[in-house]
């Protein structure tokens, strides 16, 4: 059985908690990346025409930067993000659809300076096929991801 962390971080904390998951499991890391990197005025949600909020209200695609070259030797995923508008990152739903996740099972989770997890899972069912999302998990640190791994 082998695992993948795959992450995206806007400010560092996903980033942390993803490196948690990935040592718990003893999983490869995975750095989800947007082509086009985000600058702190695309990520400021208080302005209605800032990168962030024009994709996801526009349901805009985000080109990816880089790919998992080996995607078809992983049995288990962990899929992790910030809660962005109650969901994932655009960048991430990319992501996964670009990815051939058959037969795979995915634990999601995520970091969040005040939202719950919700219905983040239902949400990404869309882009990840026949894969099965086996839980969704809202972290907060490092501890809580080692515990939440074993």
């Amino acid at each position: 059985m082998k695992a993948l962390v795959a992450y995206f971080s806007a400010s560092g904390v996903t980033a942390k908690v993803a490196q948690a998951v990935a040592e718990a499991a003893g999983a490869d890391l995975f750095e989800i990346k947007p082509e086009k990197p985000y600058s702190d005025a695309d990520l400021n949600y208080m302005n209605p025409l800032s990168r962030c909020n024009r994709e996801k209200l526009g349901k805009k695609d985000v080109p990816v930067a880089g790919k998992v070259a080996n995607m078809a030797e992983y049995d288990t995923l962990y899929v992790g993000f910030p809660i962005w508008y109650a969901c994932a990152p655009n960048v991430v739903n990319t992501f996964l659809k670009g990815c051939d996740l058959s037969g795979k099972k995915i634990h999601v989770f995520a970091t969040s300076g005040g939202s719950g997890i919700g219905k983040t899972a239902e949400k990404l069912k869309p882009y990840v096929g026949s894969a099965e999302i086996v839980e969704a998990k809202l972290l907060h640190s490092a501890d809580e991801a080692k515990a939440w791994v074993k």
